[in-house]
Formats: structure tokens, sequence, C-alpha cells
């Protein structure tokens, strides 16, 4: 029985991550966001990176500029995703359907998660084509192990902000008050050292701020094992946040009847 359980548990989370994948894929909207704006925000940084005295070379700015296109898109596409189903009055079916609405929502955070990576692939690609920057990776597989861990961890994150997304009516609001602050704290261009104290804590609990020092050592050549341990540990406790935020929004949604658009 818990062997054909987890099977289920896993269809439902790989045929929803697949298909979320595809549906933002065509996203012109989603595009843009996590590709476009990431190559503007990358241009900026090449320049300022250039033309100042830092130590660090371009491929830490093209990092740091994919980083806030996967961010953007992990943001983004849960807001839009929860909205796209209130606009279209699926929401209450989702949350009233036997499949628990956690396994629901985690599919569109992961993929989200996902297809954000194309932004770092444009980045990169980007910096190579228009300002030499070197594609070269001193670890691959650590690069790789980076990567995976990061999607997860950011799934995750989006998982448990996407509970609020099921009880504000205006989710996309939210998500643009909730971009810049964690560009900022993650240190995906500015360096965390220069943050006040506070900051710096708030950056240890953001899984963004792990992910992008793992690939950063990955590719500049340090040890990205402790960011990568780091990103799983995170991963896990905003699952286990989730599960129980995920039924007090639900039921509250319910009693407040802030599911519907009318």
């Amino acid at each position: 029985m818990t062997s054909t359980k987890a099977g289920h548990v896993t269809r439902v989370l790989l045929m929803g991550w697949l298909f979320h994948i595809k549906h933002m894929s065509q996203s012109t909207v989603f595009l843009f966001t996590g590709l476009i704006q990431p190559l503007i925000f990358a241009t900026i940084a090449f320049y300022l990176f250039g033309g100042g005295d830092h130590r660090q070379p371009l491929i830490y700015a093209a990092v740091g500029a994919g980083f806030m296109g996967v961010w953007s898109s992990t943001l983004f596409g849960s807001g839009s995703a929860i909205a796209v189903q209130r606009h279209q009055g699926t929401l209450e079916f989702l949350v009233v359907a036997p499949v628990p609405l956690l396994l629901t929502l985690l599919p569109i955070t992961l993929a989200t998660a996902t297809v954000g990576l194309l932004a770092l692939a444009a980045t990169l690609a980007w910096g190579w084509l228009l300002f030499s920057v070197p594609l070269h990776v001193a670890s691959p597989g650590m690069f790789l192990l980076s990567l995976a861990a990061t999607v997860l961890a950011l799934g995750a994150l989006g998982l448990l902000m996407a509970s609020t997304f099921v009880l504000y009516r205006n989710a996309n609001a939210l998500s643009n008050l909730l971009e810049y602050p964690v560009w900022l704290a993650s240190g995906l261009l500015v360096p965390v050292a220069l943050l006040p104290g506070w900051a710096r804590v708030l950056g240890w609990l953001l899984a963004p701020t792990w992910g992008v020092q793992g690939v950063r050592a990955s590719v500049l050549g340090g040890n990205p094992l402790p960011d990568v341990a780091a990103c799983f540990g995170l991963a896990g406790a905003y699952i286990v946040v989730s599960v129980f935020a995920v039924r007090f929004v639900e039921r509250l949604a319910l009693q407040r009847g802030s599911l519907p658009l009318t």
C-alpha cells in the first residue's frame, strides 16, 4: 500500500511538472520575464563590472544575473499560476479535489524554477557572445548538482509562498513586492557583505543565496558542497512549513470565501 501511494504521488508530481513546463513555455509574458529581462540586467552588470575595479570575473556577474531570472520565473510563475486558476474558476476544484492541494502546487513551483534555468543559460550565452565571457566550468558534475539542488530549493520556497497566493486575490502584486528584496538579500549581484547585519541573516534563510553561491563555486573552482547541502536542508524545511501553511491557508480561504473572484 505504501509503495502504491508513493507511486501515485510521484506520478502526480511528474505529470504536473511536465504539464506546467509546457504551459509556461507558451506564455509570452513568462518568456519575457524569464529570458529578456535577465539579459537586460546582465548587460548592465557586465558594463558595471567592466568599468569598475572588481576582482571577480565577468562570469560572476553572469551567474548572478541569470539567477535573477530564475528567481523571477519562480516568483511570477507561482503567482500567475494561482491567478490563472482563480480567473478560470478552477481553483475551488483544486482545493476540494482528492489530491491534496500541496501536491497540486508543488509541480507548479518546481516547473517555474526549472524553466527559470533558461534565464541562466541565456545569460551565460549572452555574455559569451557579446562580452567574451568564458564559459569554462571548473566542475561540471558539481555544477549540475548545484543546479538540481537550487531548483528543488526554489520550488519548495515557491510552494511556501504559493500558500499566500491562494489566500490573496492580488497574487501578482505580492509577487512584485517580493522580487527585488530577495535579489538584494541573496547577493545575486550586490555582495552580501555590503548589506546590514539583519539583511545577511535574512539572506541565510533564502534558497537563492546558497544556490548562486554553489553554482559560482562549481564554475570558478571552489567547493559547492556546503551550499548544496544548505539548499537541500532549506528545501526540506520549506516543505515541512508548507504542509502546515497550506492547510491553514486553505481552511482560512474556505471560511472567508476568498477563492472565487466573485
